[in-house]
């Protein structure tokens, strides 16, 4: 007679412990730890100046101006001020607008620490997220967690977005499509018309990557089980397949962030002094002038494409020998392997006698990238919102046209919000994360102790290697967003400007995507990541074998994308 497992008492656990004695800690750096103030400086636009020119101060009326680049012990009795430097007589003078802002030394960097170590001990970035917002909190003296810190961060533009988008209009469109089958559709008619071979049943699962750009589940899932069978008759290993939808996940997503991606992630990239950041609408600017530098992840999908081909020089002997088998001996798995269980598109619940078309999903797919481009060049920035909101509207009224019941759109509607919500609760956490970031100082403290330290050059590598261990360990790129961002665009800035670069916006974006790809590189390679299990599940691949088979070109593709940040970095000097 088998024993029942008892479950592990939480006093045995050492997360346990660590919570506890981390919660002390950052009490008592928010009542002990010493406070430093630092005066950043940003200079005006030529439209803000006119508005400025009647509150402006001189440089020898300033209170703030000659405590520049000094960190200072005691608060200013001035928080902030507009100056206006000589050349006042010809109108030629600049504007700078000044502000006080805190940090509390290495203790600045508390709540991310515990974040990241939670990740490593519970391995489970909810937990963690929420652990280092307690810390956080604590650090700050915020003491009612509800009112000071999370209604506050939750009422923020950043998280609304990401409420209206991430969970209303992308989880309505995934539950809209679940019920018409449309995207399940598109997958059968692109393999069914595409497929003639090995090659070209590859080549049809990095095209159906591309296509679902939006990443993650959707993704992975529906590529996975569309081709797997085709391609298991094509006689294509698992790890190959496995390597194929994995890599057009993340990486394509980040290429093709006409999704929730930069609505998120703006949020978390404020610098202050640096106007090509003041507004929303400058930092998505900022985000999609930086995808020219995601080295990482077109490199991953180039990859992959070649991979297609048959051309990847670049992979490992045990992925060689993973191709030889199954094309000779028809061995889709390695001897021994315990591959996980293939699972078909639960999601997708077509509504009886409804039939499913592929043109429910590439219209609206179609509508995204044409709205997002389209206001992108007209109005110099891409309103995501709009084209998602008017894809979801579409994507409604044409199932309601073809046939489905209002009572079985609202089901499906309501079944998509589900899908998601794990996911939106963990974008708020990181949301709020970030701002406590923020609002301990630890982007401030990081500027002051290491800006004149690292020589710039190597700063980009410094930020990929310690956002990929952060992602392989946590298992999620957007969750070391939130961690990381906030400290790193200080940081990055500051060494640019300190360095007299040609061009300082650009090292700012270089040191951007250097952590934006970190992340992804390292939730791609992670075995706890979500897109690496399901890439697996979806293509009945053994997880193991799909982890070592693919972190050989994923290194690869790294070492590319570093040594190109560096020779780009040089020839900014």
């Amino acid at each position: 007679m088998m024993k029942a497992q008892t479950a592990k008492h939480p006093f045995h656990s050492v997360a346990f412990w660590f919570f506890g004695i981390a919660l002390i800690v950052s009490a008592w750096a928010g009542l002990q730890a010493p406070v430093y103030y630092v005066v950043e400086t940003r200079e005006l636009s030529p439209e803000e100046n006119e508005e400025a020119m009647d509150s402006a101060i001189s440089e020898a009326d300033s209170a703030l101006w000659g405590k520049v680049g000094q960190t200072l012990t005691t608060a200013p009795k001035v928080e902030s001020e507009i100056v206006q430097t000589p050349a006042r007589a010809q109108g030629e003078g600049r504007f700078f607008e000044l502000s006080v802002n805190a940090h509390r030394g290495a203790w600045s960097l508390l709540p991310a620490l515990i974040t990241i170590v939670l990740c490593f001990l519970t391995r489970e970035p909810l937990a963690a997220l929420a652990g280092g917002v307690v810390s956080g909190a604590l650090v700050i003296q915020a003491y009612d967690l509800t009112g000071d810190v999370l209604l506050p961060a939750i009422a923020s533009n950043g998280a609304a977005l990401v409420i209206v988008l991430y969970l209303l209009f992308l989880g309505g469109l995934l539950g809209i499509w679940s019920r018409n089958g449309g995207s399940l559709a598109f997958a059968q008619w692109i393999t069914q018309r595409f497929v003639r071979g090995p090659k070209t049943a590859k080549m049809a699962a990095w095209l159906l990557g591309v296509f679902f750009f939006q990443g993650g589940t959707i993704s992975t899932l529906l590529v996975g089980t569309t081709i797997k069978p085709v391609a298991d008759e094509e006689k294509i290993s698992h790890e190959e397949l496995a390597y194929i939808v994995d890599s057009t996940a993340s990486p394509i997503a980040i290429l093709l962030p006409f999704n929730a991606w930069p609505i998120y992630v703006q949020g978390l990239i404020f610098v202050g002094g640096v106007g090509a950041l003041a507004t929303e609408a400058d930092r998505i600017s900022f985000f999609f002038g930086a995808i020219p530098l995601y080295f990482y992840a077109i490199l991953a999908v180039c990859f992959t494409l070649l991979m297609s081909l048959d051309r990847l020089p670049l992979i490992s002997t045990t992925f060689r020998q993973a191709i030889t088998r199954s094309r000779e001996r028809g061995l889709l798995d390695r001897p021994g392997a315990k591959p996980l269980q293939s699972v078909e598109t639960s999601e997708v619940e077509v509504a009886s006698g409804y039939r499913p078309v592929a043109w429910e999903f590439a219209l609206p797919i179609g509508l995204i990238i044409t709205i997002a481009v389209g206001t992108f060049i007209f109005m110099g920035s891409p309103n995501v919102l709009w084209a998602f909101g008017i894809a979801l509207g579409v994507a409604f009224f044409c199932s309601r046209f073809r046939g489905l019941s209002l009572s079985q759109l609202t089901d499906g509607f309501g079944s998509g919000l589900k899908s998601v919500v794990y996911g939106a609760v963990i974008l708020l956490l990181a949301v709020v994360i970030g701002r406590l970031n923020q609002e301990t100082g630890g982007g401030l403290f990081l500027v002051d102790f290491l800006g004149g330290a690292i020589p710039y050059w190597i700063l980009p590598a410094v930020l990929f290697f310690i956002t990929f261990l952060i992602a392989f360990a946590t298992g999620t790129s957007w969750g070391t967003f939130a961690i990381a961002l906030p400290l790193a665009m200080p940081l990055a800035w500051a060494t640019g400007t300190g360095a007299g670069l040609s061009s300082e916006l650009l090292f700012l974006q270089i040191g951007f995507a250097a952590v934006i790809n970190g992340s992804v590189f390292g939730d791609q390679c992670s075995p706890i990541s979500d897109t690496t299990v399901l890439s697996s599940l979806a293509t009945g691949c053994d997880l193991m074998d799909h982890v070592r088979t693919q972190i050989y070109p994923c290194l690869w593709a790294g070492g590319f994308a570093v040594a190109g940040w560096t020779l780009l970095c040089v020839f900014l000097s």
